[in-house]
This record gives C-alpha cells, sequence and structure tokens, in this order.
C-alpha cells in the first residue's frame, strides 16, 4: 500500500527524510507536499526532489497548513520546523487525522508536551520520534549487553558529552541560541541522550537537578578573555575572516541555497557570531537524574571542546561497561548529511566483577549517527513488518520523557532545586 508523506520545516534535516523516501522508498512511499515560512527552501527542496529522481511537489506557507492537508490528504506528517513550533503541527496533523513522524525534540516545554499527550489521547493517531542515536550500531549494543545481564542490575551511569567548536558552535549560530525557540542544549540536543540512558536501563526519570551557565560563548565572555574585534554575523565581516568560529555561507552550494538567498524572505541569519550579543542558552551543564528504577546518573554537556563524541559509563552489581565514541565534524544543512554523527573511533569493554575484563566488537556500518540513520529510516519508512527486540522504535511517550528530563534540569538551574519529573505532565 503506498503511503504518503507531507513535510513541514524544509531546513537541513528534512533533506535527510525526502532523499530517503525518493531514493530507497518510492515502490511504497510519496512525498506529495512542503510547507515552509519560506518559499526559497521549499523551491531548493523541489529541486533536490527532482535531482534524486522525483517530481516536485506542491508547496505552501506556514499559514496553508490546513488548507494543505485538506487537499493532499497525507497518511502521515513530518515535521522538521522550529523546535518551538513542533506541537503546532503535531497537534493539527492528529486532529486531521494524520499521522506524525517528528524530528527531535517532540517539543521544548512542559505545556507543550502536555497539549501533545492529550491530542494523542483524543484522536488514537501515531506519533514517532525519530532518535536516530537509539539505531547506532554500539548504542544498540549497550542496550543488548545490559538486558542480557552483562552487568547485573544497573546502578548508576556517568555520561559526558562533547560537543567541538564547529558543532557545538554552530548552535550559537542559529535559531537554537534563543532558548525560547529550543528549550536550549539539555532539550534540543540533550534529548538524545536522556532518551539513550531511558533505552539503555529500561527506566524513566524520576528527580532531576542541574547546574548550567553560558561560559564560553557570547559578547561579554569573548570581552573578558581579551576578544577585541566584533562583528553580528560573518557575511560581508572583515572581522569575520580570520575567526575559526565564523560560518561562511557563500563557501558551501547547500547553504548559500538553503539561507543566504533565502534570508530575504524572513529575515533569518544563519551565519551570526557565537561572541554576539542576545544568546540566552548555556553552553556548560551538569546534570544529575534518579530514576524510577532508583539509578543514578551523572551527565556533563559542553559545547566548546576540542573533539566530538562522548563518553559513558555503566557500573551495575555485577560489573562495569565503559564506551568512548569519537565523531567526525559536522555543520547542520552543509553536504552530505550521511556524515552527521559519523563515526571516527568507539571501543566498548566490559569489566565483570570477578573475571577479565574484554572489548565487545560491534559490526561497522555505514551512514549517519554511527550507521544508526540507515537502520532508522528503514524502521519508520519500510512496510515491511518489524520485529525488533531491542524495541527501538520510539514513540510520543519515548519522546515525552527524554525531553521532561531537560525540562526539569532547566527549572533546576533557573530556581536552584530539583524537579520531580511526575509534576510536569499527566499522562
Amino acid at each position: 500500500m503506498m503511503k504518503t508523506y507531507a513535510f513541514v520545516g524544509l531546513g537541513g534535516r528534512s533533506r535527510f527524510f525526502y532523499n530517503s523516501l525518493v531514493k530507497d522508498y518510492s515502490d511504497t512511499s510519496k512525498v506529495v507536499a512542503f510547507c515552509d515560512v519560506n518559499q526559497t527552501r521549499m523551491n531548493v527542496a523541489n529541486e533536490a526532489m527532482k535531482e534524486l529522481g522525483g517530481e516536485a511537489v506542491p508547496t505552501y506557507r506556514q499559514y496553508e497548513f490546513d488548507k494543505m492537508i485538506e487537499e493532499v490528504k497525507p497518511d502521515i506528517v513530518v515535521v522538521t520546523s522550529v523546535d518551538r513550533t513542533h506541537h503546532k503541527y503535531i497537534i493539527r496533523a492528529m486532529e486531521l487525522g494524520c499521522d506524525v513522524i517528528t524530528e527531535k525534540p517532540m517539543t521544548v516545554d512542559e505545556e507543550k508536551c502536555q497539549e501533545i499527550i492529550d491530542t494523542q489521547k483524543r484522536t488514537g493517531k501515531n506519533v514517532r520520534v525519530s532518535f536516530n542515536y537509539r539505531y547506532a550500531p554500539y548504542n544498540s549494543k549497550i542496550r543488548e549487553l545490559i538486558m542480557n545481564g552483562a552487568i547485573g542490575k544497573v546502578n548508576s551511569v556517568h555520561f559526558e558529552w562533547l560537543l567541538n567548536t564547529s558543532h557545538g558552535a554552530d548552535y550559537f549560530r542559529r535559531w537554537h541560541r534563543d532558548k525560547r525557540n529550543s528549550g536550549g542544549l539539555l532539550v534540543h540536543k540533550s534529548t538524545h541522550h536522556f532518551d539513550l540512558v531511558n533505552f539503555w536501563i529500561g527506566s524513566q526519570p524520576d528527580t532531576v537537578f542541574a547546574f548550567g551557565d553560558l561560559m564560553f560563548y557570547g559578547r561579554e565572555n569573548a570581552e573578558n578573555r581579551g576578544v577585541q574585534g566584533f562583528y553580528y554575523r560573518a557575511q560581508g565581516s572583515e572581522a569575520a575572516k580570520n575567526d575559526p568560529f565564523a560560518l561562511h555561507l557563500e563557501k558551501s552550494e547547500s547553504h548559500k541555497k538553503l539561507y543566504l538567498e533565502a534570508e530575504k524572505e524572513d529575515g533569518y541569519l544563519r551565519d551570526q557570531s557565537v561572541f554576539g550579543d542576545g544568546i540566552n542558552i548555556e553552553d556548560t551543564m551538569g546534570v544529575i537524574v534518579r530514576y524510577k528504577n532508583k539509578a543514578i546518573l551523572t551527565y556533563s554537556l559542553n559545547a566548546y571542546m576540542p573533539w566530538e563524541g562522548f563518553r559513558v559509563m555503566f557500573n551495575g552489581d555485577k560489573g562495569r561497561i565503559e564506551m568512548c565514541v569519537y565523531e567526525k565534524v559536522y555543520v547542520n544543512g552543509e553536504g552530505d548529511s550521511a556524515q552527521e554523527g559519523a563515526v571516527k573511533g568507539k571501543e566498548i569493554i566490559v569489566y565483570p566483577m570477578f573475571g577479565e575484563p574484554y572489548k565487545v566488537d560491534v559490526e561497522e556500518a555505514e551512514g549517519g549517527h554511527g550507521g544508526g540513520d540507515p537502520i532508522l529510516l528503514k524502521d519508520i519508512f519500510s512496510d515491511e513488518p518489524s520485529n525488533d527486540p531491542l524495541e527501538r522504535a520510539a514513540t510520543h511517550v519515548d519522546g515525552a520523557m527524554s525531553i521532561l528530563t531537560g525540562i526539569a534540569a532547566n527549572k533546576a538551574i533557573a530556581t536552584g532545586m530539583p524537579v520531580k519529573v511526575d509534576t510536569l505532565v499527566n499522562f
């Protein structure tokens, strides 16, 4: 049976999904419409569709979303818009009879999350959250090891994620730098990481406490380090020419088309200085979480590190697992999306409580996010029945439980008090 898909939000991430539909799943799937605030970006998407061998589809502005659903009647709406708008399109799509696939994070605060939960209950429609890191072979292997009792009951997890001066800096150039848009990195980025912990240990967060601050990016921090030359955006700026943190849109054909040539329509500037004013998200964060199964997580996220990747350690009542993953540099919207989260190196070591440590081999996989992207795409787009013993498919409940850790952490940072997750929403 042919399934039809409409897209809302045509920035860099949307291409990951519609490319796959046209290239790999055209026998059973069809893209039928695009919706965005910017006609230029929709035109770029249609050009890409034709280059892939597909056909251009009708385009609709954001205020024509209902009209799009009425006219093309998609089975599924794919939401890849700015984070703060996710809930609007998820909710309205369900109300109009569509299932939804949404990019993470599902939304940015507890009120919007509650609206999604309530609408899903009322409509009975299906919401999938695209947590591609679950599907990365090394992350799936950790789930398998823990499920099979390699270290017994997991009592604590130490998780350190490093964003480097290319990828990490990129969140401070664009719309993510305003917490109203993204929920900050503890929601926008850490939703991946908190979801992984929920997935790995098979539990949900109970109590959250956190500290966080803007300690590297932003004008004041740069001034305190002795920086003297400032600029608003890189395009046309002499000061930006020798700044290693500057993004030069004219050097990337995809960035030129998606952003530089599109900014006349909506005023969105993709290349703002990471050392400008108006940044209100944190770049240095520490979180502690108590889970419903009594496990404890200590989590660290820093967005200006010399290398990209993560280290995670699991302490169980029968031993310990250590994993280290090094990722390649990638900037959203630039070049091949298969390079996003691609792995440079990885290692998993199991330390039994009584026995010799051993390395765990993980099958190499091609594609972005450590090879997880192609597996995710097959899971959400293939018409073959899924039989996944690891249960990697993520529902709106999984989407909620990941963001609620970050939302609770934001509240803890603001108030200095721990937050009970169950007080934020009702399921």
